[in-house]
């Protein structure tokens, strides 16, 4: 497993650029099947209501379950997919603090994979749930994956 003190760390979401800085989440574990971020919320990831958007959730949800499928344990590389279909369940509400998504791989192949999301807030409440199948793209079905 590669924690946030791990040598072989992947590149920081805000090294990866666009949409990844942009959300400003924060890589707290990723291994083979399961990868966890976290996220403190600000005015900026909240609706007109005053609570995390929606878009928020689906995109961490999208990242975490894209991630858990394409772990690549060799330093300064990286595996990569696309999502296919993903269904998201809205089940909660949250205007601050720290929320934290993990993503789980469920079955798959060579290249297509199923996995599940949660996103829950500081106190454990379950904020989202998710469902969603991903293709590696060429050069990340193998575990050495591509160059950052």
């Amino acid at each position: 497993m590669m924690t946030l003190d791990d040598p072989k760390m992947k590149p920081a979401p805000s090294e990866l650029g666009g949409f990844h800085s942009a959300l400003g989440y924060r890589q707290v574990s990723w291994e083979d099947g399961c990868a966890v971020i976290d996220l403190s919320l600000h005015a900026d990831h909240l609706n007109l209501a005053g609570v995390v958007h929606g878009g928020v959730l689906s995109a961490l949800l999208d990242i975490a379950m894209a991630q858990a499928g394409t772990y690549c344990p060799y330093p300064n590389r990286i595996r990569k997919a696309i999502t296919l279909s993903m269904t998201i369940t809205f089940t909660g509400q949250c205007s601050g603090g720290v929320i934290r998504v993990t993503g789980r791989k469920r079955a798959g192949g060579r290249r297509i994979y199923n996995c599940t999301g949660e996103v829950h807030d500081a106190a454990g409440n379950l904020l989202a749930i998710s469902e969603g199948t991903f293709r590696t793209r060429t050069g990340s079905d193998q575990p050495e994956g591509v160059p950052v």
